[in-house]
């Protein structure tokens, strides 16, 4: 497998959010995985490569998920909320980010 450079200002903005919510604490708690709100465009090697970059960890691998926009309606509109891209990233063992910290 070839390695890639990615620039660093890209993968800065790769990573949206964390998210916490139930089941991503489930996760986190059962798989040892965090999950991130990423760019739409992100890819998993660009995600593995930020998150190893922002918080020093190992990261074992990558999943991602494509969530499509609830539809909405006000009054006679009709509208949808942004489609989002999730990352479940499995850490190795004996890694861990804390989000809590410095709160």
């Amino acid at each position: 497998m070839s390695v890639i450079k990615h620039s660093e200002e890209r993968l800065m903005k790769v990573l949206l959010a964390p998210v916490i919510s139930e089941k991503a604490t489930m996760v986190a708690e059962k798989n040892e995985q965090v999950v991130f709100l990423v760019m739409p465009d992100a890819t998993k090697p660009e995600i593995k490569a930020a998150v190893e970059l922002l918080f020093k960890v190992q990261v074992e691998s990558v999943q991602v998920a494509n969530r499509l926009g609830k539809q909405k309606r006000t009054g006679k509109f009709n509208g949808r909320r942004n489609h989002t891209k999730r990352a479940f990233v499995c850490l190795k063992p004996g890694q861990e980010i804390n989000f809590t910290e410095g709160a």
